[in-house]
């Protein structure tokens, strides 16, 4: 074989290993899609590890790759927060977590504008209103007070929400006193940063206690530990 006819066989293979390079990296699936299920890799998946692991529902390894453990985490995650349970995260999941499918932190109160003032005082309200509940308890009760302050419809700081007159029953009888601890201090960053369990709430009430008829009257979106939360 000629010089010149062994170089263009080479460079026909390398040409052919170069198309199926880009064949494969095609076909894979990515975490940057619409869904985010198993075989799923990269930024995404790493993100959503790193949250479930947080918030202990998984175990394994932050590696940026979407197998069983974190399918079983998902589920997990799904069940605790009346999801549907097909360890699949879509729109509705990743809207839960906080989280948008191209792998940033979803929308929400940007802690930017946020000052560590601001986690105290929050931290402080849900320690008053939740430290019985289940972490994504907690979460949620700062989730409705962050969604109060981006509504027309109350106050814009979360000082101005809490303490709008009869809005919290911590303030009313004096338990925003109490100061608060790690977990509803973590509680209320996983909130700031955009997970919200309750899909959007700006109302809660413990069925057993409550006396308002109205609050009744309200659109219930989700039930977690003894909390109803509704729009």
């Amino acid at each position: 074989m000629t010089t010149t006819k062994r170089t263009k066989a080479i460079a026909l293979v390398l040409a052919a290993l170069t198309f199926l390079a880009l064949l494969v990296l095609l076909t894979m699936p990515r975490a940057d899609a619409t869904t985010v299920k198993m075989g799923s890799r990269g930024e995404t998946v790493r993100t959503i590890q790193t949250k479930l692991k947080r918030w202990g529902y998984y175990t394994g390894s932050v590696d940026g790759i979407f197998g069983a453990k974190t399918k079983s985490a998902v589920q997990y995650f799904q069940r605790k927060n009346g999801l549907t349970a097909d360890g699949i995260v879509g729109s509705a999941t990743a809207k839960a977590m906080g989280i948008n499918l191209n792998g940033t932190v979803s929308g929400g109160t940007s802690t930017s504008k946020l000052n560590n003032s601001d986690l105290y005082l929050l931290s402080c309200c849900v320690y008053g209103e939740a430290r019985g509940e289940s972490y994504t308890g907690k979460v949620a009760v700062a989730a409705v007070i962050l969604n109060r302050v981006k509504s027309s419809k109350f106050p814009n700081s979360i000082s101005g929400v809490i303490y709008q007159q009869g809005a919290f029953t911590c303030v009313a009888d004096g338990q925003i006193n109490l100061g608060t601890n790690d977990e509803c201090t973590r509680a209320a960053q996983d909130a700031m940063n955009g997970w919200d369990p309750t899909g959007g709430a700006i109302y809660y009430f413990n069925p057993a206690t409550a006396t308002s008829k109205w609050i009744w009257s309200r659109p219930q979106l989700v039930t977690i530990g003894k909390h109803i939360f509704c729009s």
